[in-house]
């Protein structure tokens, strides 16, 4: 967990110099929809620690005596799995002693909520880096990050687990360079699964395809880490994650490294992203140590170099790890509901359907995603009801247009033949591509989309009003 220069202003946050016994909170370090990050100062030990404190903001405030209130009792359900969820990550966490991995001390519950005090991480987050000092980026820069992030994702997968989280701003560089791999996010994800918010739940272009599927569908595994491992490198490499899983079983635009050879990149580390970023799970490497071997980096190597160094604020000798168990070959992931683990099954989210892997199927899907793009347009334009469309069978850049309103959405609907598409009263020209589908790139406004085919008729309203990308069925 990272320092911060400046004092951050989070609603909700308890006051400098409150105590938990003996840590007493300094300041606010970061501060987010579902938790708080203090720096803290340990008295009994004499140095300085992190306290995560469990603090979904559209659930729950702070009253008067500090304590966490509900804003009503309908949320109760919903913060209680939050909960619960907190209080196993900090256990799972607190079983690892890898240096690339967030080191917990130990939790508590106090307040009506729970708090997890850990090492206390110099530097910035990848996201952050990638921002302030992209000139610093480079293969050989990369290639000395990888083997302690891969050995730590490694302990996670050997121990039994799966991380599901990693990202840019998940992923900490710590004053000497090294990586710190951070929390898993489960009070997030948990709260997302139980209201069916995809969006909360999942990083879009960092979540591969099977973890938008419906329980059962396709099995997650270490795979699962690999996309998201190789979407944060093609993020480094190109300045941008690779396009949106569910997007790409539409129509598949991911062009290849290999293929835009980027200046500086050697083609094996470019070959190992491509096939991290595989669709189907089965194409991906399996495994960490397949990933290491396609860009010449053998775990052995990777568990020397990370080995090598030192956990913040403890002697090299705790470093040394104990040897870990290998479980059984099936893939476990914590069960943020209850104290033991399970087999590893995908999260119930927004059905995408047994053909998910690009098949028409997937149009039964209402709106599965809304992505950040983040070289959209720079201007919010005005809401306006019958904004100019340009109407394709795959996604289309907005034509340029002096007085035209900037588009912002790219919204795909399946479209038969014969069928003529109505936008607000006014029929468009449009045509599905090989896919099937039909793209529409809208300005920001409200929409009545209708699919005509004879005397059927099919109908969908939307708001267009933050860059996305949306998948509709429109219905009777």
């Amino acid at each position: 967990m990272s320092a911060n220069d400046n004092q951050k202003t989070v609603p909700n946050a308890l006051p400098d110099g409150y105590r938990f016994n003996e840590f007493e909170i300094k300041e606010v370090i970061g501060g987010g929809g579902f938790g708080i990050v203090y720096r803290a100062w340990d008295h009994q030990l004499e140095r300085t620690i992190a306290i995560k404190e469990y603090m979904p903001v559209s659930l729950a405030v702070r009253a008067a005596d500090l304590t966490l209130e509900l804003r009503g009792e309908r949320f109760q359900k919903l913060f209680n799995a939050g909960l619960n969820s907190f209080i196993q990550e900090a256990r799972l966490l607190a079983r690892f002693n890898h240096p690339g991995l967030l080191h917990v001390l130990r939790f508590w519950e106090q307040n009506g909520t729970a708090y997890m005090g850990t090492l206390y991480y110099s530097g910035m987050t990848l996201k952050e880096w990638q921002l302030t000092s992209p000139e610093s980026i480079s293969e050989a820069w990369i290639r000395r990050l990888l083997p302690p992030l891969l050995g730590a994702i490694s302990t996670i997968h050997q121990a039994g687990y799966l991380h599901r989280d990693i990202s840019l701003d998940n992923i900490q560089i710590q004053e000497n360079q090294l990586p710190v791999l951070l929390d898993f996010g489960s009070a997030r994800k948990e709260i997302g699964n139980l209201s069916d918010e995809t969006e909360i739940m999942l990083k879009p272009g960092f979540a591969p395809i099977e973890q938008y599927s419906e329980e059962g569908e396709v099995e997650q595994g270490p795979w699962t880490d690999i996309y998201a491992l190789g979407a944060v490198l093609h993020s480094l490499i190109t300045g941008n994650p690779p396009p949106v899983s569910v997007v790409r079983c539409i129509e598949d635009n991911y062009q290849p490294l290999v293929e835009r050879q980027p200046e500086g990149y050697s083609l094996p580390l470019l070959h190992a992203i491509d096939c991290a970023l595989a669709m189907k799970p089965g194409d991906r490497p399996q495994t960490i140590d397949a990933f290491a071997a396609l860009i010449d980096l053998p775990v052995s190597d990777v568990e020397a170099v990370v080995n090598s160094f030192p956990i913040p604020g403890e002697s090299p000798a705790v470093v040394e790890e104990e040897p870990v168990e290998t479980p059984a070959p099936v893939v476990m992931a914590v069960n943020h509901g209850a104290a033991a683990a399970e087999p590893v099954t995908p999260r119930t989210v927004r059905r995408l359907s047994p053909g998910l892997l690009g098949t028409a199927a997937v149009a039964l899907l209402a709106v599965v995603a809304a992505v950040w793009l983040a070289n959209r347009h720079a201007a919010t334009p005005e809401p306006v009801s019958h904004a100019p469309v340009a109407a394709t069978g795959a996604p289309a850049a907005a034509a340029p247009a002096t007085d035209a309103p900037a588009v912002l959405a790219t919204v795909y609907l399946k479209l038969e033949s014969g069928e003529n598409v109505v936008l607000n009263g006014q029929q468009v020209e449009v045509k599905p591509g090989s896919s099937g589908f039909a793209a529409l790139n809208l300005a920001a406004g409200q929409y009545r989309i209708e699919v005509h085919n004879g005397s059927v008729t099919h109908t969908q309203s939307l708001t267009i009003d933050k860059p996305g990308t949306w998948l509709i069925n429109p219905a009777n």
